[in-house]
């Protein structure tokens, strides 16, 4: 016949004293309370273990913070689960687990992993304004939450002054960049869906803008502003190469003596300093080895072409040759990318084959096969293509005054 035990009440609880022996009470059900010789109580479930003819002990806390009521309840729980043929302790373990996983898990930590990935397949640059934008508008207040805690209405909440300010491409483009880190934690298994699918739905769509550029029968005007600038030679020359090779700012600042291949006349753009991570060969124009020949006294003994006056150890800053451009009176009229547009404007206008114009605009064909062909294929197309275009950009300079005029071949020698 089984013992009979009388249940504990809150009175004997308070006046239960300590031993020169630790002792236990029972409570009945597998509670019970030991009670140390240094004066401390704490709750224990006694209980034999699902598919183990083994007992075991779960902590439940201890007395005072945890009262004989809520002892009970604890109790009841891990009575429940035993129902269920789950071990209470093993439960327990699990739950702690998966909270101390969740805390390291945090969007910042969730975000860092993303964009390492993220690397592999677009420039270091461009990887780098990636992780800013959310390093400014999001980090300083969701950093540090767990990813599985991030919900849309705090984001949303975030993310509200900036649209009010009329950044509305900024909040888009950070919207994007959250939905990416969310869907790579999804596929990680860090979350089992996107909270933050459709929040960009919440904000005014931006209007679309192309970057401000000038009509093609304008490039006069543009040559005639750079001859006539009161900018330094690098300045000058970086906006003729610029216009010439028809590359992105940063591409055309960051250009190294090393990638240059005078022998072939070929300029080759490493893959971490493209936009889409690939690299990038472009024909050199008798013009703009003219250029190379500008700038070899300045820079010709260090690493870039371009060197940056402050610092004369790295390149050119890629707003440089934008600055100089409003400085000139183009500001809202053409900004150094629309450059390119003037460029691939003129060249469709003339009749050259439009997947030759963007072979040399870098633009991505997301056929692999497709792209490797016509990387090949284009490459004395887009040399006979860039020449003409580097002889329009002379006819159009005044009195034959630009910098890309200087090369031997242009010379006559």
């Amino acid at each position: 016949m089984a013992r009979t035990v009388t249940p504990l009440n809150n009175t004997q609880l308070k006046h239960t004293k300590p031993k020169e022996k630790e002792y236990t009470l029972s409570d009945g059900n597998g509670l019970k309370l030991r009670v140390k010789a240094n004066g401390s109580k704490l709750w224990l479930f006694n209980y034999k273990r699902p598919y183990v003819d083994k007992r075991s002990n779960l902590s439940l806390g201890s007395y005072p913070d945890v009262s004989l009521a809520k002892a009970r309840q604890k109790a009841t729980e891990a009575r429940q689960l035993l129902a269920d043929d789950i071990d209470p302790k093993e439960h327990k373990d699990l739950i702690a687990t998966q909270q101390r996983a969740s805390m390291a898990n945090t969007l910042e930590a969730i975000a860092s992993g993303w964009i390492e990935v993220k690397r592999s397949k677009v420039s270091a640059d461009h990887a780098n304004k990636l992780m800013r934008s959310l390093e400014l508008h999001i980090f300083p207040r969701h950093g540090k939450t767990p990813i599985d805690r991030i919900r849309a209405p705090a984001i949303i909440d975030t993310l509200k002054p900036l649209a009010a300010q009329g950044s509305l491409e900024q909040v888009k483009r950070v919207c994007q960049r959250l939905n990416e880190v969310m869907y790579f934690a999804v596929n990680s298994g860090a979350i089992d869906t996107n909270p933050l699918a459709k929040i960009s739905n919440v904000f005014q769509a931006p209007v679309k803008q192309n970057m401000p550029s000038l009509p093609p029968k304008r490039l006069p005007d543009l040559m005639k502003a750079i001859v006539n600038a009161s900018i330094k030679r690098t300045t000058r020359c970086l906006i003729e190469w610029q216009l010439h090779t028809i590359t992105r700012p940063g591409e055309a600042a960051g250009t190294r003596w090393d990638e240059i291949d005078l022998e072939n006349a070929l300029w080759t753009i490493p893959a971490e300093r493209m936009k889409k991570n690939r690299p990038q060969t472009i024909p050199l124009s008798e013009q703009t080895l003219g250029l190379l020949d500008a700038m070899k006294p300045i820079s010709g003994n260090r690493e870039h072409v371009f060197p940056s006056d402050r610092n004369p150890r790295t390149h050119s800053h890629q707003s440089t040759a934008n600055m100089a451009l409003k400085r000139m009176g183009f500001s809202g009229v053409l900004v150094s990318h629309g450059l390119r547009s003037m460029a691939s404007t003129t060249l469709n206008e003339q009749g050259f084959d439009p997947d030759v114009i963007e072979a040399a605009l870098a633009h991505s064909d997301k056929n692999e096969v497709r792209r490797a062909y016509n990387r090949a294929q284009y490459l004395e197309q887009r040399r006979i293509m860039m020449q003409w275009w580097s002889q329009h950009i002379q006819h159009a300079s005044t009195g034959d005054m630009s910098m890309a005029s200087g090369h031997k071949t242009l010379r006559g020698l």
